[in-house]
């Protein structure tokens, strides 16, 4: 025997599918009538082993520390400077500080948190990001909070290396950003 849901039942059902619809729809990033912000910038990290980066705590196995690689369990903590463009002396717009933590006997990949602040075209606060690092490959991570002009922002950073050879090695760091619908009316 076959059991079919009592009309009011149904009815609670079909409204409640519409209604979640209908929300998903209004969330939706297509959904032109909202006028998702975006901000998409190119900046450039600049790395110096023992003047913006340091290593707090050795590893423990696997390879040494050179530009690219240190041992597992190593926590290396940085401070490095952001410009517009590759070049070291180019306009300064931020810094990146955070830490990582060699995650792998490869001595490639680290786990990595880290605080961006900026202060380029017209734009001043931070945004913070988490995730996982590889030092020779571009890496990928999501943006899990902002301060200032970036407050309730989402998005995600992509590192990719440039410039892996000399005492400092340079990274490029895409930075796309979106402020979802309900950040316009939330307070601040």
């Amino acid at each position: 025997m076959t059991s079919a849901l009592p009309l009011p039942h149904l009815f609670a059902l079909l409204t409640l599918f519409t209604i979640s619809s209908h929300q998903f729809a209004l969330a939706s990033p297509q959904n032109d009538q909202y006028n998702i912000k975006t901000l998409n910038w190119t900046l450039y990290q600049h790395e110096t082993i023992n003047k913006t980066g340091f290593i707090v705590v050795d590893g423990v196995a696997g390879v040494g520390i050179s530009q690219t690689t240190t041992p597992f369990g190593t926590i290396y903590v940085f401070r490095d400077n952001l410009t517009a463009h590759v070049s070291g002396s180019s306009r300064f717009v931020g810094v990146a500080e955070g830490t990582s933590i060699t995650t792998s006997l490869d001595g490639l990949r680290s786990l990595s948190i880290a605080k961006i602040t900026l202060d380029f075209k017209g734009y001043e606060g931070s945004i913070s990001i988490v995730g996982g690092t590889n030092n020779i490959k571009p890496s990928e991570y999501p943006v899990v909070g902002g301060t200032g002009d970036f407050i309730y922002v989402l998005g995600h950073v992509r590192s990719s290396p440039v410039n892996l050879t000399g005492s400092t090695v340079v990274y490029r760091v895409d930075v796309f950003l979106y402020w979802p619908p309900y950040a316009a009316t939330a307070p601040r």
